[in-house]
């Protein structure tokens, strides 16, 4: 893996090993299927696919944030508001 891009990748396992706490499948789950997306791809060393994983990596850190926002936003609703029935 080149240089530049390490640190990227790094910041990038790290941010979704935080993010993983909270999956609703659990914090193992979400580290073994972590685990084994990036050791599928730890021998490229082309920079552009790199920068495109990175990319998707950031999509999906995206795609998290998103879930978390909506299971509180759910959670807030249920507490706050009448059923609509």
């Amino acid at each position: 893996m080149a240089n530049p891009l390490k640190g990227e990748v790094i910041r990038l396992y790290k941010t979704l090993l935080y993010l993983g706490r909270e999956y609703p499948k659990g914090a193992a789950y979400f580290r073994g299927r972590l685990k084994s997306a990036f050791m599928k791809n730890k021998d490229e060393t082309d920079p552009e696919k790199i920068r495109q994983l990175v990319a998707r990596g950031d999509h999906v850190i995206k795609e998290l944030e998103a879930l978390y926002f909506l299971r509180k936003y759910r959670a807030m609703k249920k507490r706050y508001y009448e059923p609509e029935n």
